[in-house]
């Protein structure tokens, strides 16, 4: 019974050192988020000697925080719908229809994961640019649909193959047609899988910096992300307002994960067990 209580012990301490080490940056950005500019210079890792409020009230303002949020919000909530409900229905397709062509695009999806977003960047914006559709939302849109789906297809593919396809011969012999059939009880029994995939691509798009940058060119439209680059100048970098910034635009995703961390649990789990 020692031993035992001894190595529940040991593991407790490891796991308590392991959280520390994944929230030390974290809790960084938060510290440094209450100092002066020079503090921050000066040492990094000091705790600060007064509570800088001002930091976020500059930070609001530099940003344009409001217009940055409804665009980064906009983009976020409208690229994710269309993710996930492309994925869910390509996935259902995939699994339910056994036409050959179905397998040789969906390796052609796979294979597509394995391709870094760096090596088609520059032809990609070039293309968009020839026909005057960059520093467009609805550009956007569309790319981030292309760079989620296959993910999200290859994820509810999985899912899909484990739901009993004798629930939906019992909705069609009741006269439900497929996409009724589909919507009313194939998808609320990938609603681990589904929520799991959104905090995912919330979290990407959310904070995606890159593909927003070659995209979107006027500061009207500017993301969050995008919008922190204001405290950078030629020869210096304001680091204090910019900590603050950057909590500011971790807060959304922060409150949306902790509401949903218990269906994203079980969405790993299950993906797991499947």
């Amino acid at each position: 019974m020692d031993t035992h209580r001894r190595g529940s012990t040991v593991k407790n301490i490891l796991l308590y050192l392991l959280l520390l080490v994944f929230l030390t940056p974290f809790l960084m950005i938060i510290m440094n988020s209450f100092k002066t500019t020079q503090q921050f210079v000066e040492n990094p890792l000091s705790f600060p000697k007064s509570l800088k409020f001002e930091n976020y009230v500059s930070a609001y303002h530099n940003m344009d925080f409001l217009s940055s949020f409804l665009n980064s919000m906009i983009i976020t909530v409208v690229s994710v719908l269309l993710i996930l409900f492309f994925s869910a229905m390509t996935g259902y397709l995939f699994v339910r229809f056994n036409w050959k062509i179905n397998a040789i695009i969906f390796f052609a999806m796979l294979a597509s994961m394995a391709l870094p977003f760096q090596v088609i960047m520059i032809p990609l914006v070039m293309l968009y640019g020839n026909m005057d559709l960059l520093d467009m939302k609805t550009t956007l849109f569309f790319m981030y649909l292309g760079f989620g789906v296959p993910f999200g297809v290859f994820t509810f593919h999985g899912f899909i193959k484990g739901v009993p396809f004798e629930l939906e011969e019992s909705a069609f012999i009741e006269g439900s047609s497929r996409l009724r059939t589909f919507f009313q009880i194939v998808l609320p029994l990938l609603k681990p899988v589904f929520v799991t995939l959104m905090v995912l691509d919330v979290l990407w798009i959310w904070n995606d910096y890159l593909l927003p940058s070659l995209v979107l060119l006027s500061p009207s439209q500017k993301t969050l992300p995008l919008s922190t680059y204001n405290f950078f100048s030629s020869y210096a970098v304001d680091f204090a307002p910019l900590m603050a910034g950057l909590i500011m635009t971790i807060i959304p995703v922060l409150i949306l994960y902790l509401f949903l961390q218990k269906h994203i649990i079980k969405g790993i789990t299950e993906g797991a067990l499947k």
